[in-house]
């Protein structure tokens, strides 16, 4: 099996670029699966997996210029800003919500989960686009 090995590079790329933890894509009986911390590539029923270092890891992140009071995510999965599509949002910027408030709902593993505010405050900047991925701890709104 030859791999083809700008496919792992432009996959790494992705990884820093959409601030990813892994991505996998699948071509007919080859999936190929990047992290930032290995590199899973497999041929049913065959596996091979190899640690790769795509040096990501050492990138030191620009500093946060964010004022306010940060609210992130509290776990892994996609955000969306409504209930369900075409609804009305649950925060704009410039609404004031209090405590407990629900500002997002991030699906994962076929979930919904509510995600509320965890202090008062006005909706300053919305740090992540509807139907986007978020990560554990990202920050996804920020309060004044």
């Amino acid at each position: 099996m030859k791999i083809d090995k700008s496919i792992i590079k432009e996959l790494s790329n992705y990884l820093d670029e959409f601030n990813l933890t892994e991505i996998e894509i699948t071509e007919k009986d080859t999936k190929i699966k990047v992290s930032k911390n290995n590199v899973s590539i497999s041929n049913q029923p065959v596996v091979t997996s190899a640690n790769i270092h795509t040096g990501s890891e050492n990138v030191s992140e620009k500093p946060s210029l964010k004022s306010g009071t940060e609210i992130t995510s509290p776990i892994i999965g996609t955000a969306y800003h409504a209930p369900e599509p075409g609804a009305k949002k649950f925060i704009e910027v410039g609404k004031k919500i209090k405590k407990g408030d629900t500002i997002m709902i991030v699906e994962a593993m076929k979930t919904m989960n509510h995600v509320p505010s965890t202090s008062d405050g006005v909706v300053k900047e919305i740090c992540v686009e509807d139907g986007h991925p978020v990560e554990f701890g990202q920050t996804i709104i920020i309060l004044e």
